[in-house]
């Protein structure tokens, strides 16, 4: 343990002799943990923008105004025929006038004369799977007291699509900042290396061995990741309650962004040990290449 604290007092004050090489590396890994950690929250946040509509009556029929509940009960039978149909609701003219008023609470100006008689009554029909919602819509589009028909079946194609792009965007962004990261890291680690050759030809000559010479390198790679790791989340962290209320403001009703502080200690955890293997592999390749013992 003596030996430990001993080499850990070493690299600090390396570190402490050469300020701008230590910030450099800092800076860099701090950019690649912090846009690592929004790519996955924006990852999250897709995918409960997809589990939202999956869960949610995927297609919807809207009734002409004379359709009687007889006929209403006769389409929900039909459609429920459908394999693939799990669920299917009648949304009555006064209901959809209470969605319709939770929707724009906030909007005052449309709920003025808006009344339950020009809103039309709806069926709603949920399924399990996305690939049946048109055929759901075409059977739904036959029945003649059915006037329009709409579906999300585009939005969540559409969802899938950004959101495979993204993470692949996201994916190589993050991983040119990995390499970035280590390159930078053996950079700084090899200056470090070649300011301190005199102190290193000493502790060779009284006898030190190759691991009691490499590790304050390692532990200094390693600080530099775990400082990185800190400051990105910290920064997000902060940033956090600003951003994430206007966020959450466009897609409501839908929980957008997540609340729960485990989910940014989960990315911290992750990210300090991703951190300790970028610096310790970071500077492991520099001692091996630069340290002649």
């Amino acid at each position: 343990m003596a030996q430990i604290n001993r080499l850990t007092k070493t690299a600090t004050k390396r570190i402490q002799r050469n300020p701008y090489n230590a910030l450099a590396a800092i800076l860099v890994m701090f950019l690649t943990f912090f846009v690592g950690a929004i790519f996955i929250l924006v990852s999250l946040a897709s995918n409960v923008i997809i589990h939202y509509y999956e869960t949610r009556p995927q297609v919807t029929a809207f009734l002409k105004d004379d359709t009687s509940l007889e006929q209403i009960e006769e389409i929900k039978n039909n459609v429920s025929k459908i394999p693939s149909v799990t669920n299917t609701k009648h949304i009555s003219k006064e209901e959809a006038l209470e969605i319709y008023r939770e929707r724009n609470k906030n909007e005052p100006a449309l709920l003025e004369f808006v009344t339950a008689d020009i809103l039309p009554a709806s069926v709603e029909v949920s399924g399990n799977k996305i690939g049946d919602f048109e055929k759901i819509a075409n059977a739904l589009k036959s029945e003649p007291q059915v006037s329009k028909v709409v579906y999300y079946q585009e939005i969540i194609d559409t969802l899938i699509k950004v959101t495979s792009t993204v993470r692949l965007v996201g994916f190589i962004i993050v991983s040119f900042l990995l390499l970035t990261s280590v390159v930078v890291t053996l950079i700084v680690v090899g200056l470090n290396i070649s300011l301190h050759k005199e102190e290193i030809e000493i502790m060779k000559l009284v006898g030190a061995t190759k691991a009691y010479v490499r590790t304050p390198f390692i532990i200094e790679g390693i600080a530099y990741g775990f400082i990185s790791a800190l400051l990105a989340m910290g920064i997000l962290i902060i940033l956090y309650p600003f951003i994430s209320p206007a966020l959450q403001k466009q897609f409501e009703p839908i929980p957008l962004l997540p609340s729960d502080p485990l989910v940014f200690l989960l990315i911290l955890g992750a990210e300090m040990f991703l951190g300790l293997l970028i610096g310790s592999f970071g500077a492991w390749v520099a001692t091996r290449r630069y340290l002649e013992i």
